[in-house]
């Protein structure tokens, strides 16, 4: 590595007890703890800055100028890139699935906010974003400027650098670590958080960002461990995907009003919703037990919840009314 990291962010972020929430899900009260890794501090914080900090720094010791990113259209990644370029001086433009004109709230408010340009690929795959995100840095290169790819999700090896640091950060927290639980997107989160803490102590939860998850985080991972990783010896749950990534399932619902009603703790209904889904089917089936310490860690993506209208209007049902 021939760079440094650039500062984003405020660290240690705190870990939190959750007692009633643990209770609710079969746990002992003192069992469960939160990484609040939402309060990572900016651009609304979340998981992508500690890799972030990474990726950036990649491009700033390549001398570029501008940041391009893809990423589905309510993408925290993209929020966060966004939010990186505007405390750099960096311009950003943002290559994302779909079309404009669709809803405007949640991470897509932000990113305007933030100053980022939005470029629109329409309803490809991974493969057509990346070719769009490619022929606009052909376009930007034309134009004197000097574009930076930063990864899809932010994960990569460089990324996971990222979650290294955070593995070994909540180790030092949380000593006698049982099992860290986690939403598994593109994998660079899962696999800092394997390379510091072992495959035996992280539960990664699907939600659906990609067709083979595991094999990414082996990828990302494997260079910062000293034994060899295989995908089939990750703890990986693929039982909360429901109809897809978009989608907002019965058992994330459930997940959401119990972490609101509990403990007072906001998660999102495409991450941060569907690890503790997962975390909650995790107990039930034995495969997280009572009598160790389990730390659920909160990615961050509240804004995504307010760009999703079915998570918005099943919040708005949760609201009682008070008798006249």
């Amino acid at each position: 590595m021939s760079h440094p990291p650039v500062a984003l962010a405020t660290y240690p972020t705190p870990v939190e007890p959750a007692p009633r929430l643990a209770t609710a899900l079969g746990l002992g009260p003192e069992d469960l703890w939160v990484k609040r890794d939402d309060l990572t501090g900016l651009g609304g914080g979340g998981n992508k800055v500690r890799k972030l900090e990474w990726t950036v720094g990649a491009a700033l010791a390549e001398g570029a100028d501008t940041l391009v990113t893809t990423g589905a259209p309510q993408s925290n990644h993209a929020r966060l890139t966004a939010a990186a370029g505007a405390r750099l001086g960096l311009d950003v433009v943002l290559v994302l699935r779909g079309s404009a004109g669709a809803s405007g709230s949640g991470n897509l408010a932000l990113d305007g906010l933030l100053g980022a340009r939005l470029s629109w690929a329409g309803e490809v795959d991974q493969a057509g974003l990346d070719a769009a995100a490619d022929a606009v840095r052909v376009r930007l290169r034309a134009a004197g400027s000097r574009p930076a790819l930063i990864p899809f999700g932010g994960s990569s090896v460089l990324g996971a650098r990222g979650y290294v640091r955070c593995g070994a950060e909540l180790r030092e927290q949380v000593p006698d670590l049982r099992t860290a639980v986690v939403a598994l997107g593109s994998g660079g989160t899962m696999a800092g958080l394997v390379a510091a803490l072992g495959p035996g102590s992280v539960l990664g939860v699907d939600v659906g960002a990609l067709t083979d998850p595991a094999r990414a985080v082996v990828r990302f991972a494997a260079p910062h461990t000293a034994e060899p990783l295989r995908a089939e010896g990750l703890r990986v749950r693929r039982d909360q995907v429901g109809a897809g990534y978009a989608t907002l399932t019965g058992p994330v619902s459930e997940a959401l009003r119990l972490a609101a009603r509990t403990e007072g703790l906001v998660l999102d209904p495409t991450y941060t919703g569907r690890a503790l889904a997962g975390l909650r089917a995790a107990v039930a089936d034995g495969t997280v037990r009572p009598g160790g310490k389990t730390v659920f860690v909160h990615t961050g993506g509240l804004p995504g919840l307010f760009g999703h209208r079915d998570a918005v209007a099943f919040a708005e049902e949760g609201a009682g009314t008070f008798p006249e």
